[in-house]
């Protein structure tokens, strides 16, 4: 049920969990079927009154804010007539310069955690006065507003009074028609938000039921970023799987007015595990006992803190800067810029108004960054700036690590759902860090999208013609002696550059072998087993999942790790890192396992490659171990009506999915849970054991 109703006195409506939205991929929807709400930056509540006017507040996951924010309750009881409801919205805190300011939110929290147990619990936050913003009506009355659509939950929201907008108000929305009849646009949109010190917009489709719970493509945010040169002035030393590498940066910078080295702040993500050895192998040598800033850093702040010589500067991208605190929040590391001094480096200034430029909504506006060629990271560094709407032929330059490459059609879709061209390279890029470690050293086949999805497609094996000169290529012999017996030059997808000029040229699947080479060109035993788990008709990844679980325990008697991932079409395949001196030995392992299974189960297994044989069963494709055969890469979008990924899963995934959508996957799902939980098969090639 959406509704979960709590232990407590009240009469208050159960809770409702909150429905998410998902990143746009820097792409803001128009047309008239979407309106835009401030994304406010505060903490997500559900406000649930009772008929007789007692008001719950509840967070996000559930926590009970009521006795924290008791200012905001009763406020609208007597606007409502003895009628229960429930509101979406956001609990924020202003600053001087009338904008929502989490620091200061976050700065309150603590304060009300610090006294919340003395007699002066109770006291006011007069200086820290709250506000809840609605965006959403759920429940009016006895009537549950779940399945209507924004437009009328919309009207009924704004349609009630409001007896203390100091307290409880409605944000603003803005629909797109109406900003079309005031000849104005959504870039105009976006530079008043950015002016206003908002974080950025949601875009909700104006048909769409709220779905509790979910994060769908009817609601999207658009996040405003911006960038910051940064000093490095220590390290937190890493922990679990980062254990002897450093775990994340505190930074510093000068203040602008006094000149001061003041610490404003820490980032954790956006490394590369190779970025992580190489930044930890420079502080080794920088360690000092003390920290170099004018003014004591706060202590929770610097807790296993170890300290460096302030003489690195590098470049993070961050959402907001905080106006009381000084800090960098929402931070990701884009990489080292050598090519400035300390001495150049200023904090942002606590300005009261946000002069945040707004990030172009256009899809031509690639991330591309500086630095060392090899560093891998996808954030961006500089942006190539092109008109609001460019025209769609129009080029442009860009910089990805050490190279410069000029990429066109940006606006392409490429997808049927209207996913373009820049998109694809805007993800491509920014995945690059985890990407990268799946395609070094091995032979990668493209299939080719020119005319995007429904168009012609084609494998292509062979460097096209007009590659560039600096990319890594290797020349393989053919398999088999049908055909041409010229050997195939292969591309070799090993850095930043190689994966921004393959998007451009519209590869939008990168297959790959499951061996490699060595540095002399010579193809090494296969290091991987795959099982390829192909649903056949009647049957999705959920019979893959359940045929997975039999592998996964078959092999690990056998002891071999196995790490899932999904095909970003219907099926998955389970990966074993191996070492084996025999080719043609993984083919006859998996095979013979294979068809074990099928023997058990044969109305659900089978191991035979024909058609007939597939209805209502999952096919173990057993011969992608052969060497002439490739599989879909880790991180690799499909050709399909969406932008679906072959993404990385976890075992309690696969052993709790009962809908194909539960893994089914998107660009943009896949750079939130990559953000989250980093590459889930990072420790592939930890676990590696013998071929049995």
């Amino acid at each position: 049920m959406a509704c979960k109703p709590r232990r407590e006195n009240s009469l208050a409506p159960g809770w409702v969990e909150p429905m998410l939205a998902k990143p746009d991929g820097g792409r803001l929807r128009e047309g008239p079927d979407w309106v835009y709400e401030y994304k406010l930056d505060g903490y997500r509540t559900a406000m649930r009154i009772a008929p007789d006017g007692t008001t719950r507040l509840t967070s996000r996951n559930g926590i009970d804010f009521t006795s924290e924010f008791a200012d905001l309750t009763g406020v609208l009881a007597p606007a409502l007539e003895g009628r229960a409801a429930v509101l979406d919205g956001e609990i924020v805190v202003y600053n001087h310069a009338g904008q929502p300011d989490f620091g200061l939110l976050q700065e309150r929290r603590g304060r009300y955690q610090t006294h919340r147990s003395s007699v002066r619990r109770d006291e006011p936050f007069e200086d820290l006065s709250v506000r809840f913003l609605a965006f959403d009506l759920l429940q009016l009355g006895d009537e549950s507003l779940l399945r209507a659509p924004y437009d009328d939950r919309r009207r009924q929201l704004d349609g009630l009074p409001m007896p203390d907008p100091y307290r409880v108000a409605v944000v603003r929305a803005f629909t797109f028609t109406e900003l079309d009849a005031d000849r104005r646009t959504v870039d105009d949109l976006l530079a008043h938000v950015a002016a206003s010190g908002h974080e950025g917009l949601v875009a909700k489709n104006r048909r769409a039921p709220y779905t509790p719970g979910k994060r769908t493509d009817v609601w999207l945010k658009h996040p405003l970023v911006q960038t910051a040169e940064v000093i490095i002035c220590g390290y937190r030393p890493g922990q679990g799987r980062l254990r002897g590498r450093m775990g994340g940066l505190l930074l510093g910078a000068h203040d602008p007015d006094t000149g001061d080295l003041v610490y404003i702040g820490d980032v954790g993500t956006g490394f590369t595990e190779a970025e992580r050895a190489r930044l930890q192998t420079r502080l080794d040598s920088l360690e000092r006992k003390q920290h170099p800033f004018a003014v004591e850093p706060p202590r929770a702040d610097t807790v296993r803190a170890r300290w460096v010589e302030p003489v690195l500067v590098g470049e993070v991208v961050f959402r907001q800067f905080t106006r009381g605190a000084g800090r960098l929040r929402h931070t990701a590391w884009r990489g080292l810029r050598e090519d400035k001094r300390p001495s150049d480096v200023s904090a942002p200034r606590r300005r009261d108004s946000a002069a945040a430029e707004p990030r172009t909504r256009t899809a031509s506006r690639v991330p591309v960054r500086t630095g060392d060629q090899d560093q891998g990271t996808a954030q961006p560094v500089a942006e190539e700036r092109t008109s609001a709407r460019p025209v769609g032929g129009a080029k442009i330059t860009v910089q990805a690590g050490a190279r410069r490459l000029t990429l066109s059609n940006l606006d392409k879709p490429l997808y049927p759902d209207g996913f373009t061209k820049g998109e694809v390279i805007n993800y491509y890029s920014r995945i690059a860090p985890v990407l990268l470690p799946h395609l070094a050293g091995r032979p990668v086949t493209f299939i080719r999208y020119p005319d995007g999805v429904g168009g012609e497609q084609f494998f292509e094996k062979n460097v096209p013609r007009g590659a560039p000169e600096w990319l890594s290529t290797v020349r393989i012999a053919r398999s088999g002696t049908r055909g041409s017996t010229e050997p195939i030059t292969y591309p070799l997808i090993d850095e930043l550059a190689a994966v921004v000029w393959a998007a451009n040229m519209a590869a939008l699947e990168l297959h790959v072998p499951q061996w490699t080479i060595d540095t002399a060109g010579v193809r090494r035993p296969p290091d991987r087993l795959v099982f390829d788990l192909d649903p056949g008709p009647d049957t999705s990844i959920v019979h893959c999942c359940r045929v997975a679980e039999r592998l996964h325990d078959a092999l690990a008697d056998d002891g071999l790790t196995t790490l899932a991932k999904t095909s970003g079409a219907k099926g998955m395949q389970l990966y074993c890192a191996i070492t084996t001196d025999d080719p043609a030995a993984p083919s006859a392992y998996a095979k013979k396992l294979a068809q074990r299974l099928a023997r058990e189960t044969p109305d659900q297994v089978t191991a035979v490659m024909a058609k007939a044989q597939r209805t209502g069963r999952v096919f173990i494709d057993w011969s992608q171990n052969n060497p002439a055969k490739t599989t879909i890469a880790p991180y690799s979008l499909r050709g399909r009506d969406h932008p679906t990924v072959s993404t990385p899963i976890t075992w309690d995934e696969v052993r709790t999915c009962r809908r194909p959508a539960q893994l089914s996957f998107t660009a943009d799902d896949v750079l939130d849970r990559v953000n989250d939980n980093g590459d889930l098969l990072a420790n592939l090639h930890t676990a590696r054991a013998a071929l049995p």
